[in-house]
């Protein structure tokens, strides 16, 4: 029984790690979009002070130039994070379902000892009363 409950602990320590990795990788993507939306805020403002809005112009602004950038590096990095989160909610359902194999295994077991340990009793319980019996039938 022990190593049950070792093995139930394993799992819902893996779940949580599965839960926790599923967080971060969420969280992330969060903090990219955000970024994302405060540089095209950004390229805007830089826009509009230079009165130029054609990225090709030779006077567009560098720092809008530089910011376009890395808004598209944050969003490709978000793609990729988005291919990451589907894999991790994948493992976490898998993981989820092994812990709860194992714990309808151990309610499992669980049930059946207590049906044996009912069935001892009661047969506990028999033996006393056909004594009782004999000992009033004797009497």
């Amino acid at each position: 029984m022990k190593s049950r409950e070792t093995l139930i602990r394993l799992k819902k320590f893996q779940v949580d790690e599965k839960r926790r990795r599923v967080a971060q990788i969420e969280a992330m993507i969060a903090d990219f979009e955000r970024m994302s939306v405060d540089l095209e805020h950004e390229i805007a403002t830089e826009q509009e002070r230079a009165g130029i809005n054609d990225p090709t112009h030779f006077a567009y602004p560098t720092y809008a130039k530089a910011a376009i950038q890395r808004r598209e590096n944050l969003t490709r990095s978000a793609d990729e994070l988005r291919v990451q989160l589907d894999d991790a909610k994948a493992q976490l359902g898998e993981a989820f379902e092994e812990l709860k194999k194992v714990e309808l295994l151990d309610e499992r077991d669980q049930a059946r000892e207590r049906a044996e340990e009912n069935a001892r009793e009661q047969a506990d319980l028999n033996s006393i009363g056909l004594m009782r019996a004999r000992i009033g039938a004797v009497a």
